[in-house]
Parts: structure tokens; C-alpha cells; sequence
């Protein structure tokens, strides 16, 4: 029999929770809203209690900031969150201690990162970045074969970009940064500077453009800083199609030909890509680092 893994990927709307081998096939899979660390928790116990073959191990990808130092009092928790009622939740713990299992534990945009590399849109790289945009703007992905990790972890949701207030006076929507990145493009955000959300607003919007620029000046920093060889770009708000190519014209028009590879002067539509493991990405990427616990 071969062994089966257990996965949660613990987003700050929802947790999917599911099983799975190692042929990134899922065995049984739920979902539901996150609510109470208590209640959201207990919720994610009870399916991997409940499941007909004894897991191996648990990965848990988890929305952060996150504590991923193992030598840390707080490794495993979730840090200065700014969900009401999930800073300092001991996430990691709470599982150990529920299943007595192996435990795995990254960041979610990280787990979706490892489950593209292993069964999706970045097989076959070793360099590359997976941003989910949706409630939230997070960055994660690998560098030399490596999930980029660091002094914490990467949150390129945070960065700066060009604001212009004149064309663009929404002030940002982020409680810690006001108009970084994240501020500037979730979904909270768009609903906050149009009224109205996102899915509700038809593709010739302003909203989308602007939308598609912001985006742009965010990947146009991180190709020129990281360097990577294809960037995958999920979550809710990437649901809209029709912002990949404004975004890749965005790219194009920002890097003004100064980094020559065919990639992305001749490909961009094979460099900047939606994950081909669709909404399943992250749920599979934490089976994934299940699978390196043992």
C-alpha cells in the first residue's frame, strides 16, 4: 500500500484540507471558511482523523507572516497577522499535538510554489517565484532548487511601488503600509477604491489596467532583483484572464529590453503564467512537504 499524506492549506478566507500520494493525485479532499483558530483547527483534526488510511505525515502551508525558524519558541505560529483573532495562534503545535504525526510547515504561497515545481506550470526549474494575488498579495517560489526562505520569509506583498496619487487617489488598503503593494492590488483593495468586487466589474474597467500596472512594476522588480526563470501568478483576483496580458505588455514596456533573454522578449506568455495545478496548487504543494518530512 502505498503511503498517504496529509495536506492543509490554511488561507486567511479559507482551509483546504486534503490527502494524498505521491503522484500528486488527491485522495479526498474538503474545505471551509476560516473562522476561530479553535473552531477553523478542530475542523482540519476532524478530516484527518477521520480518513480510512493512517497518514505518514501532515504539510501545512499557512498564511502569515509565519515563524519558520526551528529553533524559535514561536516556530509554527502565526506572527503579526493582521486576521482578527489569528496573531500568535500556535498552528503548527495544535496539529502535532492532535495527529502525533511528522509536521511540515511553510509558508502557503511556498507549498503552492513546491507543488508547481513537482507536478505543475514550474517543472523542470530550479529558479522561479509563485505570487498568489486575492485576499492578500503573497510571494513565494525557489532559488537554486531551494524554497526561498531567509531571515523569515519573503513578503513581497509589502514592497513599494510608483503611486501616483493624481491619477490613482485610493490611499491603500494595507493596516500595516497603507499603499504598498498589497494595499494597491488585493481584492479587499479593489473593492475598496471601486465599491464594488472584482469578479463583479467587467474586463473593460479602468480598474484592470491600473490593476495590471500595478502588478507589473512589482514583477518587473522582482525579475531584475531575483532573477527568475518563469513567474506563476495565482489566487482569487488572477481568476480574471484577461489581466495576463495587460500585465506582460506592462512587463515588456518597464524593462525597456534591458534584460535580453528570449524568455521574456520572445515568450512572455510561456515566462508569466497562471499555475497549472489551478486552485489545488497549494493543497498539493503542502502533500509535497508531508512527503519531505519523513
Amino acid at each position: 500500500m502505498m503511503p498517504v499524506y496529509g495536506g492543509m492549506e490554511c488561507g486567511g478566507t479559507k482551509f483546504v484540507c486534503a490527502t494524498g500520494g505521491e503522484s500528486g493525485k488527491l485522495l479526498a479532499r474538503t474545505e471551509f471558511p476560516a473562522t476561530t483558530p479553535a473552531e477553523t483547527i478542530a475542523r482540519a483534526l476532524e478530516f484527518f482523523q477521520g480518513q480510512p488510511q493512517p497518514l505518514e505525515s501532515i504539510g501545512i502551508g499557512s498564511f502569515g507572516p509565519v515563524d519558520l525558524n526551528p529553533a524559535s519558541p514561536k516556530f509554527g505560529y502565526i506572527t503579526s497577522t493582521p486576521k482578527d483573532g489569528w496573531r500568535d495562534t500556535d498552528l503548527l503545535g495544535a496539529v502535532r499535538r492532535a495527529m502525533g504525526l511528522p509536521v511540515a510547515f511553510d509558508t502557503d504561497v511556498n507549498a503552492a510554489a513546491l507543488g508547481e515545481a513537482r507536478w505543475g506550470a514550474a517543472q523542470g526549474l530550479d529558479t522561479f517565484l509563485y505570487l498568489t494575488i486575492g485576499t492578500g498579495l503573497g510571494g513565494g517560489g525557489m532559488a537554486n532548487g531551494r524554497l526561498l526562505h531567509g531571515l523569515v520569509h519573503p513578503e513581497m506583498g509589502h514592497i513599494r511601488v510608483p503611486h501616483d496619487l493624481r491619477a490613482d487617489p485610493f490611499p491603500g488598503g494595507c493596516p500595516f503600509h497603507g499603499d504598498c503593494l498589497e494595499g494597491l492590488v488585493s481584492g479587499p483593495a479593489i473593492e475598496a477604491r471601486w465599491g464594488r468586487r472584482g469578479e463583479t466589474l467587467p474586463p473593460e474597467h479602468p480598474a484592470w489596467d491600473l490593476e495590471a500596472r500595478y502588478i507589473a512594476l512589482g514583477l518587473a522588480t522582482w525579475i531584475c532583483t531575483l532573477s527568475p526563470q518563469r513567474i506563476i501568478l495565482g489566487g482569487g483576483v488572477m481568476r480574471q484572464a484577461h489581466l495576463f496580458p495587460p500585465i506582460r505588455a506592462h512587463v515588456l514596456a518597464l524593462l525597456n529590453g534591458y534584460i535580453q533573454a528570449p524568455e521574456i522578449l520572445e515568450r512572455i506568455q510561456e515566462y508569466i503564467v497562471p499555475p497549472a495545478l489551478g486552485g489545488d496548487a497549494g493543497v498539493l504543494g503542502a502533500i509535497a512537504l508531508a512527503a519531505m518530512a519523513q
